[in-house]
């Protein structure tokens, strides 16, 4: 199941010329992952006070289509690609209307919060991520 973010482009998104400036994708992939994670019942607040759990980028492959620019409503998709033991994989796009302007392929790895090093992913997080694969 694919799910939906909605996002709108302001001047701090933008470059000089009104055109958003490469790394804001990124930060608006973040938000909607954020926001898909928090609709799955997964508070990453809760997961690092509660559990000594942090989820972090590992790895991202970013491709721009089309520029985005001041002003536009975008929305952001997030599709669960697959879970692994410690980590799962999402893909991401960027729409204005029917033109996609940007994808994202995340890799998103656990890590215990007190020491930054790798561990599973909680029961909880898992089967909230092989729910959401499955739908």
């Amino acid at each position: 199941m694919t799910f939906s973010w909605p996002i709108r482009v302001y001047w701090e998104d933008t470059d000089a010329g009104g055109v958003v400036y490469h790394a804001r994708y990124l930060h608006f992939f973040e938000r909607a992952r954020t926001e898909w994670l928090r609709s799955a019942g997964i508070a990453q607040t809760d997961l690092r006070q509660e559990q000594d759990v942090i989820l972090v980028v590992k790895d991202v492959y970013l491709d721009i289509l089309r520029p985005g620019h001041i002003d536009d409503a975008l929305s952001v998709t997030v599709t669960i690609v697959e879970v692994g033991r410690a980590s799962f994989k999402v893909h991401q796009e960027l729409w204005r209307g029917l033109d996609c302007l940007s994808r994202a392929d995340v890799k998103v790895a656990c890590l215990r919060a007190s020491s930054f090093k790798p561990c599973g992913l909680p029961n909880n997080v898992n089967l909230a991520l092989q729910n959401a694969h499955k739908n």
